[in-house]
């Protein structure tokens, strides 16, 4: 197998199981470097395994069984106890924990990723090295990458992340799920922390691997405490929002927005399960905002009968909730197919006035939209290529660039 091939596979296998390695090594051993080190180890493995043997038919588990193998090594040239050797040699065999649901049947209610982000979204951490730590160990994402979202260099978030981990083991801070008020404490971050997850996997270039785990932990936390009504309304949004990945792209793979998509490829089952849900949330939480404005592009039967009166209020709701510039664009857009263009552009002048939105492509691409359907067709052309220069990925930088030429 050639070796390009090879390197695609084992990276593409890494991206999705490396997270959910780590997390698990995490419980067994207790050791976040060691977990992390093998983890890194079973990828060489595969790099130079794979092209004699062939890809595995499961790649995942052919890496989560090389860094167990691994961790069971080092544990034992370091004359670790054996009652660790033997838990980890019995967890290796046994699988995830199955714990009591609240309705009662055994089933998978709390498993090493979820535990890896309620410990992550721990108080004594400071809010910054949460969102960090989580970025790099439960979402995967590079360190490089973190630290470019921070705005410091490399070896800075590093440093960061290790102290971090470190603080983690010397406080020790359990490896677990917890209950009663620290449970409480600790869900919005949580919560926040599944919304990075899915956004890493629905962003234009992003890995769908990531959506539809950050789907499969909302669940799993739904069964957890299902009296919040705040995590359903998350679980209702990613249902929402993923129910139309298979008509984001076009033929030659460029995204498509909402108004040119073929909504017959929408997954009609995942937007009836979302309503359903959502049904049921008297929360006047962003999620459930958030969700109610996904519910309404998701039910109408074409873009032109979708109910953008209903979608300004609930934005005129979660900015007052969530007073971020990006909220206040999207209620910019909001308005202004609900009230005109006229109406979009005086809120959008509003937030970019604090500078908070200069150079976000979005915004540029929001002026452009409403510029466009104000009737000048050369300025919005103009301000299309603009929001393509900022664009941060191919996908989106392509579709710009074709909205561009279409109102030139």
């Amino acid at each position: 197998m050639a070796d390009g091939t090879v390197g695609a596979a084992v990276a593409a296998a890494v991206a999705d199981a490396h997270p959910r390695i780590t997390a698990h090594l995490i419980r067994v051993t207790g050791d976040w470097g060691l977990a992390e080190d093998c983890a890194q180890e079973a990828a060489r493995l595969a790099l130079e395994t794979w092209p004699v043997r062939g890809v595995p038919a499961n790649p995942g588990g052919w890496l989560m069984t090389a860094a167990r193998n691994r961790a069971l090594d080092v544990l034992r040239r370091a004359g670790v106890e054996r009652v660790k050797l033997r838990e980890l040699a019995v967890l290796a065999l046994t699988g995830p924990d199955r714990t009591a649901a609240p309705g009662g049947g055994q089933e998978e209610v709390v498993d090493d990723r979820l535990r890896l982000i309620f410990t992550c979204c721990h108080p004594a951490l400071s809010p910054e090295a949460r969102v960090a730590l989580t970025l790099r160990t439960v979402c995967g994402v590079p360190t490089a990458e973190v630290a470019r979202a921070f705005l410091v260099g490399e070896p800075t978030m590093t440093r960061r992340l290790t102290r971090a981990k470190t603080k983690i083991a010397k406080a020790g801070i359990p490896y677990r799920v917890p209950e009663g008020d620290a449970l409480a404490e600790r869900l919005p971050g949580v919560l926040a922390v599944l919304y990075l997850l899915f956004t890493r996997g629905y962003d234009a270039d992003g890995e769908p691997a990531f959506a539809a785990e950050a789907i499969r932990l909302a669940r799993l936390l739904v069964r957890l405490v299902p009296d919040q009504p705040e995590v359903s309304a998350l679980l209702a949004l990613f249902l929402l929002q993923h129910s139309r990945r298979a008509a984001r792209r076009d033929a030659g793979g460029d995204l498509l927005t909402l108004d040119r998509q073929d909504r017959s490829r929408w997954d009609r089952a995942a937007i009836a399960e979302a309503v359903a849900i959502l049904d049921g949330v008297r929360s006047a939480g962003p999620y459930a905002w958030q969700a109610r404005i996904a519910a309404c592009h998701a039910t109408a039967s074409r873009h032109e009968t979708t109910d953008w009166h209903r979608i300004a209020r609930c934005y005129d709701e979660l900015v007052r909730l969530q007073p971020s510039p990006v909220v206040g664009l999207n209620r910019a857009v909001a308005h202004g197919y609900a009230h005109g263009p006229a109406a979009g552009l005086a809120l959008l002048a509003e937030v970019r006035a604090g500078g908070a939105l200069d150079g976000h492509p979005h915004a540029v691409a929001a002026e452009a939209d409403l510029t466009a359907r104000a009737g000048d067709r050369v300025r919005a052309a103009e301000l299309f290529r603009q929001a393509a220069s900022l664009a941060r990925g191919e996908a989106e930088r392509r579709a710009l660039l074709g909205r561009a030429e279409r109102e030139a």
